[in-house]
């Protein structure tokens, strides 16, 4: 993806801009150009010279300055730049851009360019979380700046919290799921489902299963990369939906179940990344059960197929399913595959605590009716997204 792609490198005054020399070394390792813009504040923590060193091309640091009388440096970077990546982005710096401020050379040459934008925050907890630091990120996000949020890790403050830069090689990874998938899905209407649905007990208990609902979104945002006009549909999960995706938040499998059914006559895809219960109470209690001396005892029946029921009204649609085994997985999956009537199916063991439910990795197999498509090591869920959207894209063009 990145050969012989301009990347403007911007790098504000954080601590993290330390990890900026790595990035710059990692881009060109695959090919990239890249130059370096940098705010005064991120020369005290590491030299234009370094970068420059890196880059072989000389970085910008004022906007007064003028090698070539025949160009205008910023507005030269502005054009020349096929992607812009901001990487580490401080509180001060993103409240610069989402107010269109220029008054260094890094928010100048920024403003005056119109491609793509990457943005990798980077600064203490607290001011990731401040209102006016929201307020600024969703500014970005509806003006189209692809924005990777920060970790929680060891901040320079000395304690752990969610604000630390992410690590060089999964913002290239990240950017190559977020780009290189452009227009593959471009007008096809997709529904993703996501987490794990619940089916209540009484007022407070409910039976559930551990998905965090990280699989889904993560497809979800590989599909709206790809073009796709789409709806999730999701249990109820602690993540954020896309701000582009139509989110339509069910309880229980028969919520999702007809929420699909509302939207499937209309969609080109449906992607079942859900974890469905596969059981619910007999009996439901308008009041909270009370605890006593004696054993309780409930009473399970089998919840919808909500597959095997989409398989009776399914016309032209392209169906995913997923198979989440603890053992015999091919074998299951394979099966699963036949009997739901799906284009494909993902199949991963859900056995072991390195991948599957909850962890922000996965291991698959891609099948389809000819068999096992390919397989995967243990990989980042997003990577795993950008790789099923580029099958099914493949599979609906042939």
């Amino acid at each position: 993806m990145f050969n012989n792609l301009n990347v403007a490198l911007y790098v504000s005054g954080s601590i993290a801009a330390y990890k900026s020399l790595t990035l710059a070394r990692d881009l060109i390792k695959q090919g990239a150009n890249v130059r370096v813009i940098m705010t005064n504040s991120a020369q005290l923590f590491v030299t234009p010279l370094a970068f420059q060193t890196l880059t072989k091309n000389k970085v910008f640091t004022d906007i007064s300055e003028e090698p070539d009388e025949k160009e205008i440096t910023h507005i030269n970077i502005a054009k020349w730049s096929d992607i812009s990546l901001i990487a580490p982005a401080t509180a001060n710096f993103i409240s610069k851009i989402a107010n269109g401020i220029a008054d260094d050379a890094a928010s100048t040459t920024l403003l005056a360019t119109s491609g793509k934008k990457v943005l990798v925050p980077a600064m203490n907890d607290n001011m990731w979380n401040n209102p006016a630091t929201i307020r600024n990120i969703n500014t970005l996000k509806n003006d189209g700046i692809i924005i990777f949020s920060p970790t929680k890790g060891y901040l320079a403050e000395g304690y752990s919290g969610k604000g630390r830069m992410i690590e060089p090689e999964l913002i290239i990874e990240k950017m190559e799921s977020k780009l290189s998938n452009n227009h593959l899905l471009e007008g096809k209407r997709v529904i993703v489902t996501a987490g794990g649905t619940r089916e209540s007990i009484d007022p407070v208990r409910y039976i559930s299963n551990n998905s965090s609902g990280k699989m889904g979104y993560a497809i979800a945002d590989a599909a709206i990369n790809a073009g796709a006009d789409v709806t999730l549909i999701s249990a109820p999960s602690k993540l954020n939906a896309n701000y582009k995706a139509r989110l339509i938040s069910v309880n229980s499998s028969a919520d999702m179940e007809n929420a699909i059914k509302d939207n499937f006559y209309q969609s080109d895809i449906l992607i079942m990344a859900a974890a469905v219960s596969d059981y619910k109470p007999v009996s439901y209690s308008d009041q909270k059960i009370k605890k006593n001396d004696d054993n309780l005892v409930i009473k399970l029946s089998r919840t919808n197929d909500i597959l095997k029921e989409i398989a009776k009204i399914k016309s032209d649609q392209f169906v995913v399913g997923f198979a989440a085994e603890t053992q015999n997985l091919i074998e299951n999956a394979k099966s699963k595959l036949q009997h739901k009537n799906l284009d494909m199916l993902v199949a991963n063991d859900v056995s072991g605590d390195k991948v599957g439910f909850n962890s922000d990795n996965n291991k698959v197999y891609f099948i389809d009716n000819n068999g096992i498509i390919s397989q995967t090591g243990i990989e980042s869920k997003q990577k795993i997204s950008n790789d099923l959207i580029k099958l099914i894209s493949e599979r609906i063009d042939k």
